[in-house]
């Protein structure tokens, strides 16, 4: 929760809005920009997933983001890729998590993204568009 506060104060004076699957960290976002919450989901659970890209859409339509930053799983997955649809830029931070290789989400993402980020080095150079940065999140 601290990192993305401190992601949000990066970007006051914007227009920032962010998307979540638990309304338990929007408290903290709130002050810095609209929330939504759209859910869990994940390739095993079909319907849940289907109700899920559709509010993404929803709120991409809405939204009209320029920027898209996304740490994963399959909400942001969908939001990157709602957001490149209508033109937005797409950067991506892979979870820290990820030490051997690319996230599921991450790997779709990668061939979209605008910039592409990993917090282990030995990612940067197995993977073509990918760039060291360090421990992001």
């Amino acid at each position: 929760m601290t990192q993305l506060l401190k992601i949000a104060q990066s970007w006051s004076g914007g227009d920032v809005f962010f998307v979540t699957t638990s309304a338990a960290v929007t408290g903290g976002l709130d002050k810095h920009g609209r929330s939504y919450v759209v859910g869990e989901c994940n390739r095993r659970m079909l319907m849940k997933t289907a109700a899920v890209f559709l509010k993404c859409a929803r709120i991409v339509l809405r939204e009209r983001p320029r920027v898209v930053i996304s740490t994963g799983a399959a909400a942001g997955c969908m939001i990157c890729f709602l957001g490149k649809l209508i033109g937005a830029k797409v950067i991506w931070i892979d979870s820290i998590t990820n030490v051997e290789r690319l996230s599921l989400s991450g790997r779709m993402v990668r061939h979209i993204a605008d910039l592409f980020l990993v917090q282990w080095p030995e990612l940067a150079t197995k993977y073509k568009k990918v760039e060291f940065a360090g421990t992001l999140i």
